[in-house]
């Protein structure tokens, strides 16, 4: 089932770029999952890792991904998709509700991409500067508010002991990248 999301994936993201870089959408989910992979994590959680933004990003729908991978792999990717209609305030404080209220394998997807995403980021400043901040719907405090509230919530209702090594990652990146 994994080979087949990732197929998937590839197919709806076809011709998508990364913010900031020539490097195509795809390669996102790929780490994403393989992240998930590495943390041993479950079959369904590695399948949203590659499909975590198909819904938001593409012409398909949930029901699409629940037809083609099943009701739990559906749930895990509707559980991170951002309603797009709504503001990037409305948007961001959603996920963060959901990474303080969700069971753990949302938290998991939520933070491999998070991470994903200020890795590359970071590297972005690396390369170009602070010109990569006027590329974002919400500047550097905004970003920093975001990110930080994620690390601040993403261990409640877990044992941080058993957290996957990732989240301690992603708050390293976050003072690497905001301090």
């Amino acid at each position: 089932m994994k080979e087949k999301a990732k197929a998937f994936a590839e197919k709806a993201h076809q011709g998508q770029m990364r913010k900031n870089s020539d490097a195509p959408y795809i390669t996102h989910p790929i780490r994403v999952a393989e992240r998930l992979e590495r943390a041993g994590c479950t079959e369904e959680l590695i399948c949203a890792g590659y499909l975590h933004d198909v819904v938001e990003d593409t012409v398909y729908e949930i029901e699409d991904i629940q037809s083609l991978f099943g009701t739990r792999v559906a749930e895990l990717v509707a559980a991170h998709t951002e309603d797009k209609s709504k503001s990037w305030q409305e948007r961001k404080q959603h996920t963060i509700d959901t990474v303080t209220f969700a069971e753990k394998e949302v938290k998991y997807l939520i933070v491999a991409d998070k991470l994903d995403n200020l890795l590359g980021l970071e590297k972005d400043l690396e390369e170009q500067g602070s010109i990569v901040w006027k590329k974002f719907n919400a500047g550097v405090d905004k970003q920093e508010w975001y990110n930080r509230s994620i690390a601040k919530n993403m261990y409640i209702g877990l044992d941080k002991s058993k957290a996957p090594t990732f989240f301690k990652e992603f708050e390293d990146v976050i003072q690497r990248v905001f301090d």
